[in-house]
């Protein structure tokens, strides 16, 4: 027998209907709003895995084509790999969710989020994390919920609840957010040059709305909500923890006085082995488990420490401290521009390619067929930035979001493409990895496109912020180091110009943060990212011009009456030019003729064609033409498409000539110079005349 609930968000009616699909599920859940429905399900194994000393959570969105009434694109008509938008959206689920679950609990768990039908303008995510939630609260699964979502617009001072996808381009700010009822949990957002307290207040705003969905799960808990699994209480062995705190105290201060990552983490993993060799010499490996178990809060216990109560950092540096930067431009040779970021330990190289706009990234989405990306970022993490030693995979979810966090940083500083006509890919490739290599990323594809010459409404830099916190003390942190990250309470990212917020994603793990310490966080990134943009100003009046390799985008006017003459009979001109030149040509009704060539030399190649074709005869033009029929009294050339001049024999050379074929045979390339043009439209041409000169147009 199925319940409905259902709750009125912004006017929009959410219903939520259990025990109606996929029962066989721990949890499942059909959530409808208008037109767009979401089927969540949740299932995990019965039994913990002990071996475990993470929690095995996976979360899949699947956006089904039929949804929207289409039949997948391609010669395969079946759904394939999750498209970026979907790995994108996982990303989102799973975030807020994860934190949410017990401590030590560590069944395999997955959450299946299916759009099963979608209406343009009910944006499918956060209905589907609002499922997740709610289908985990009424399983019998240990989840410390309720948690929601929504997606906030902000345009013209005023905030949309659930803004049209595809739409982001035309709004000041678009937030998603999670959390609970007394906590936010994650941020994603883009905005257009934002202030601080303009992101606080939409953050707090989102909050307050989201009320009656945490309500409703609460009120389908006490209703339908099953008997959660008991957890396996976490034994203490007091006496061990305390024989590792003392073999540990001294070696584990000196390890982490050490601020070379790779030579920390191999003190680490020595004085780990150590007290493993130390304390279990038979081997036993529940023993080994339960010492690492141990070592692990031992040292976030120490680092934690360190930080509040001496204000000291891993590497030593104080708490708003930045690491020392360095940037350089046009490393690479052939890409159209290049540039090596390196802060402290985390290094990364990015490159541009500029291209035709025919060259954006086009993609199927639920609500376009083809959805066009003029502007790309790429982020590759290979595994050698780390230190692995294994083979690179395809882009995983990881990849794809911090490429899509750089992406948003730094899309509302590009120009539009009627002032910079090009299509734009940056790919940023991670050398070293020691925190905060997303933010590196934004930082060198600022460089690099300098570099390429693109004029940038403004330069923009990302800083990794984050937060220690302990009851009423707490510290913040600027440019996190990779075990800060891990361990810390609140690690959010900030990127921007010196004008305003372009991108922040931010994740707390601990509830209690108020409006204040969020301000005062972001204010203190503010002075980070300025002090990381004076650091790249200072190279950037290195920066040149667009390169002579990069394409070039150039317009030709013609008379709107040669427009025919240019094409051609079935476009046999204008395919011509491009043909030969190398280069991509399109004409408007205007006249306006548009070249998009590889480089300066193809350019100028194209021009010097398109004028062959459209200029008019004149008496002096000089014209490389060619030699279609000769005869005893001279050569019949054809200058330009359909027109042909008589070069008399008198006019072949300086000297006298006996035969035209002791100078001219037919299909020669022959400079002259146009001479007369009779009242009937008969062309005379020269060849002496021409000797020397170069050529006004070329066929």
């Amino acid at each position: 027998m199925s319940v409905i609930r259902e709750v009125i968000l912004n006017d929009r009616k959410i219903q939520l209907e259990f025990g109606k699909f996929a029962k066989q599920a721990n949890g499942s859940v059909m959530v409808s709003c208008e037109g767009t429905q979401v089927l969540v399900t949740v299932c995990a194994s019965e039994k913990p895995n002990p071996e475990l000393d993470f929690f095995p959570l996976a979360v899949e969105y699947i956006e089904k084509s039929y949804a929207s009434g289409r039949i997948p694109g391609g010669y395969l008509k079946r759904e394939g790999r999750p498209s970026n938008e979907a790995a994108l959206a996982a990303r989102v689920i799973d975030r807020p969710l994860r934190p949410s679950f017990p401590k030590g609990f560590t069944n395999e768990t997955v959450i299946t989020a299916t759009i099963v039908s979608y209406e343009h303008g009910i944006s499918p995510a956060p209905l589907a994390l609002l499922g997740a939630s709610s289908a985990l609260m009424v399983s019998e699964i240990p989840f410390n919920g309720p948690v929601a979502s929504l997606r906030i617009g902000l345009k013209n001072g005023e905030y949309i609840i659930d803004p049209i996808e595809g739409d982001e381009e035309n709004l000041d700010l678009d937030l998603n957010i999670a959390c609970s009822p007394d906590a936010v949990v994650m941020v994603e957002s883009s905005a257009r040059f934002l202030d601080e307290q303009q992101m606080i207040d939409a953050i707090d705003f989102a909050h307050k709305t989201m009320k009656p969905l945490f309500d409703m799960q609460e009120e389908v808990r006490k209703e339908l909500g099953k008997e959660k699994w008991p957890l396996e209480e976490i034994k203490v062995n007091s006496e061990l923890v305390e024989k590792i705190s003392q073999k540990a105290e001294n070696p584990l201060a000196e390890a982490y006085a050490i601020s070379n990552k790779q030579l920390r983490q191999k003190k680490l993993a020595d004085l780990a082995k150590s007290l493993d060799d130390d304390l279990n010499p038979e081997q036993d490996k529940e023993l080994s488990s339960e010492i690492d178990g141990i070592f692990s809060k031992l040292k976030a216990n120490f680092l934690r420490n360190l930080v509040l109560d001496k204000k000291v950092r891993i590497d030593g540096r104080s708490p708003t401290e930045i690491r020392p930067i360095t940037c350089e431009l046009d490393l690479l040779k052939s890409p159209h521009g290049s540039s090596l970021f390196t802060r402290g330990e985390t290094q990364a190289l990015a490159s541009v390619t500029l291209a035709s706009i025919e060259d954006v990234q086009r993609s199927e989405t639920l609500w376009s067929t083809d959805r066009k990306e003029r502007f790309m970022l790429h982020y590759n993490f290979p595994p050698f930035c780390v230190g692995e030693a294994r083979m690179q995979r395809s882009p995983g979810r990881r990849e794809i979001g911090h490429g899509s966090l750089a992406r948003r940083a730094l899309t509302p500083v590009i120009p539009n493409s009627e002032s910079f006509p090009y299509a734009i890919r940056v790919v940023s490739e991670t050398l070293e990895s020691n925190g905060s290599s997303s933010m590196a990323a934004v930082c060198a594809g600022t460089l690099a496109m300098q570099s390429a010459g693109i004029p940038l409404l403004s330069p923009a830099a990302g800083i990794a912020m984050g937060m220690i916190k302990d009851g009423e003390r707490s510290v913040i942190l600027s440019d996190i180091l990779g075990d800060e990250d891990h361990l810390g309470d609140m690690d959010f990212k900030v990127c921007g110009t010196r004008e305003g917020i372009t991108a922040l994603q931010m994740d707390i793990k601990t509830p209690g943060i108020s409006k204040n310490l969020l301000k005062e966080a972001l204010l203190q990134a503010k002075e980070g990212r300025n002090h990381i943009l004076n650091k790249m100003e200072a190279v950037l009046p290195s920066a040149e011009k667009i390169k002579t390799a990069a394409p070039r985008l150039v317009h030709v006017k013609i008379p709107s009456d040669k427009i025919r003459d240019l094409i051609g009979p079935s476009g046999k001109h204008i395919k011509k030019i491009a043909s030969e030149s190398g280069t991509k040509v399109d004409v408007d009704d205007s006249g306006i003729v548009s070249i998009m060539a590889p480089d300066v030399n193809a350019a100028q190649a194209a021009k010097t064609l398109i004028r062959t074709y459209t200029s008019t005869l004149r008496v002096g033009d000089i014209y490389l033409g060619k030699a279609n029929r000769v005869t005893e009294f001279g050569v019949f050339i054809e200058i330009k498409p359909g027109v042909e001049g008589l070069c008399h024999i008198t006019q072949l050379n300086k000297e006298q000539v006996t035969t035209v074929e002791d100078v001219i045979n037919e299909g020669d390339a022959v400079l002259v110079k146009v001479v007369d043009i009779d009242r009937q439209g008969r062309v005379k041409l020269s060849r002496k005349e021409a000797l020397g000169k170069k050529p006004t147009f070329a066929f």
